[in-house]
């Protein structure tokens, strides 16, 4: 993985600005470019009684002012040494504008602070956060709180490819895993989880009494897929992690109870309307989980 150009997405709506300071972190340690991206927005200067002369014209002067600004706070990062370049943006849809930088620019990493919402809010009005984890085809990081809440890392797998996810994906992530871990020295911990039918669903008599015998082939099939994946690499099987249970229970204890400070997950684009109704585990990890989420998308896709 490389860690050479950084795009930070500024948020416009808080003061403190997580995502900033994480990629500055990243590249006091790695030497890479930060580029910052901040759009803006206000429906009140959208049109209107506004002839379409003036109204860009505003428009013009308030993007040149944000610029200005936005430039005098990272000042301090230039003097330091750092690599930064600005830009402001106008758009009514924000992460349309941000991938289309994306698209541009072709970052290593994509940096956006995450202020997780409830589901009906998502479902109501698409947040940023949501939209980027669906279709932004580089990685990225979302930081949960501008002081880290750990100092390992951990990394998500999926030997059965049950979620749909390629094969290739799970050694996408632990080479981006160890990577990150020769740069920044991190120790990394590997888990894959594992559920299989709950009993409740076992109606039928003759299965029900079958259920013990599946749930023990069940755990033999992920244990030994899991095992084999984590001997392809080399991996110490005192940091490799089978839990039993629904990924998006089992792995915000997990990070809790090991000072995870970075959880990374691989995602897969899927159709509108599931991704709409449904979400991606990874969505609702993040809901629950309590550090940063650095979320992949297999490599090539969007």
């Amino acid at each position: 993985m490389k860690l050479q150009r950084l795009l930070v997405v500024i948020d416009t709506e808080h003061a403190e600005q997580p995502a900033l300071l994480r990629a500055t972190e990243l590249a006091r340690q790695t030497g890479a470019e930060l580029h910052l991206l901040q759009v803006d927005y206000h429906p009140k200067l959208d049109g209107g009684l506004l002839d379409g002369h003036l109204f860009q014209r505003i428009r013009d002067t308030l993007v040149q002012q944000r610029h200005a600004d936005l430039l005098a706070s990272v000042a301090h990062l230039s003097q330091e040494g750092l690599k930064i370049e600005v830009d402001v943006r106008w758009s009514k849809h924000r992460h349309e504008e941000i991938l289309a930088r994306v698209a541009v620019l072709q970052p290593d990493i994509l940096f956006t602070s995450a202020h997780p919402g409830n589901a009906l809010r998502r479902l109501l009005f698409g947040d940023a956060s949501w939209q980027l984890i669906r279709r932004c085809p580089v990685p990225l990081w979302l930081v949960h709180d501008a002081a880290p809440r750990g100092s390992n890392l951990c990394v998500a797998l999926d030997p059965l490819h049950s979620a749909d996810k390629p094969a290739a994906l799970d050694h996408q992530l632990i080479a981006t895993s160890q990577a990150l871990q020769a740069r920044l020295g991190l120790d990394v911990h590997y888990l894959h989880a594992q559920a299989p039918l709950p009993r409740s669903l076992m109606f039928d008599a003759e299965v029900a009494q079958e259920y013990e015998d599946y749930v023990t082939q069940c755990h033999h099939e992920h244990r030994q897929a899991f095992d084999a994946l984590i001997a392809r690499h080399a991996i110490d099987p005192g940091h490799a992690h089978l839990l039993d249970g629904f990924a998006e229970e089992v792995i915000p204890q997990f990070v809790r109870e090991h000072n995870i400070g970075l959880l990374v997950m691989g995602a897969i684009a899927r159709g509108h309307l599931d991704s709409l109704l449904i979400g991606h585990t990874a969505e609702r990890v993040l809901e629950r989980v309590e550090c940063d989420l650095l979320v992949i998308k297999p490599a090539g896709k969007g």
